[in-house]
């Protein structure tokens, strides 16, 4: 864990936001560690914490709805195994909260992590409502959160970028979903990551604020599909600015010839900002792309890198 903390460190020229471990607890659902349960566990990270608090957890399926509140910073959940340590919920829009209310796609989040600098990794995070319309597994809203190693299940709008002053770190994670399953507002690098599509639809739907230079970037990521799906989107404008830009990535025969879709909205060509550059694989023609995509020369694509793409304005730097 160490040897992680001190490559992304580097990588990201953030250690500040690494300071030194001063607390660590275990979950543990047979009574072996501190607590049974992840959010007994999340409970106990103080108010406006500055020194960071790391949570082990054991192999376990943990059914719980989790919330890290907006106080309760530099936070590490670091799972035992990644395909044995799950944290699942089943909540979807249209279904009955306890106190009587509807959810709607921002309260059916398994997991909601307002807190800034957060780290995750060898972690499943789960929404198993099915086919039932949005249902999020994880919302993330806080800024400079990294997810190593991780898995994102879930079907509609699986992982929700939420934070609108959010810059997010994504490596080597595994992504599924079926439309627009990985949305929202965030500035986002997606490295190394496997993105599966479980039907014929949308990849992305960012929604960038107006003025910010990046939005989602995908570097040296797989996208691949399900057994029959082959009519699948890069992405499509959740608002008029959006941004998302795939560099050197592998893309499956189910990517469409055109790439990418206006949302049925002709003037969100005109503001947003679809771009490719060395794309691969059977789905990695760029040549009928839709006209207002873009492919980035290599000069553009030196504006890419990764530290530069998460240092945007509000990302790891600006802390101080």
């Amino acid at each position: 864990m160490k040897k992680l903390i001190t490559a992304l460190v580097l990588l990201l020229s953030c250690a500040q936001v690494y300071s030194k471990t001063v607390k660590s607890i275990v979950v543990a659902q047979d009574g072996s560690g501190n607590f049974k349960t992840v959010q007994e566990a999340l409970n106990t990270v103080p108010k406006h914490n500055t020194e960071r608090i790391e949570i082990f957890i054991k192999k376990g399926v943990y059914k719980e709805k989790l919330k890290l509140d907006t106080t309760q910073h530099m936070v590490s959940l670091i799972g035992e195994s990644l395909n044995e340590t799950i944290l699942t919920y089943d909540d979807f829009s249209g279904k009955k909260a306890a106190d009587g209310s509807t959810h709607t796609t921002k309260t059916t989040a398994s997991f909601f992590i307002f807190a800034d600098d957060f780290l995750a990794t060898n972690i499943t995070f789960e929404n198993t409502a099915g086919e039932v319309g949005q249902a999020v597994a994880v919302m993330v809203y806080g800024n400079r959160a990294v997810f190593v190693n991780c898995r994102f299940l879930g079907n509609q709008d699986t992982l929700y970028t939420q934070g609108q002053q959010s810059n997010q770190y994504y490596k080597n994670c595994y992504i599924e979903g079926t439309t627009d399953f990985i949305f929202g507002f965030s500035v986002a690098v997606f490295d190394n990551c496997h993105i599966h599509s479980k039907k014929n639809s949308y990849i992305t739907a960012a929604s960038t604020p107006e003025g910010n230079s990046y939005g989602y970037v995908f570097i040296n990521c797989k996208l691949t599909a399900a057994e029959g799906i082959n009519e699948v989107y890069l992405g499509r404008p959740w608002r008029p600015f959006a941004k998302t830009v795939f560099i050197n990535t592998e893309m499956g025969s189910h990517i469409l010839p055109e790439g990418w879709h206006n949302w049925n909205k002709p003037d969100a060509e005109k503001t947003s900002l679809y771009a490719e550059y060395n794309s691969k694989g059977m789905g990695g023609n760029t040549e009928k792309r839709v006209l207002w995509s873009h492919q980035l020369s290599k000069k553009d694509k030196r504006n890419y890198k990764i530290k530069t793409v998460l240092a945007d304005t509000i990302g790891w730097t600006a802390r101080k």
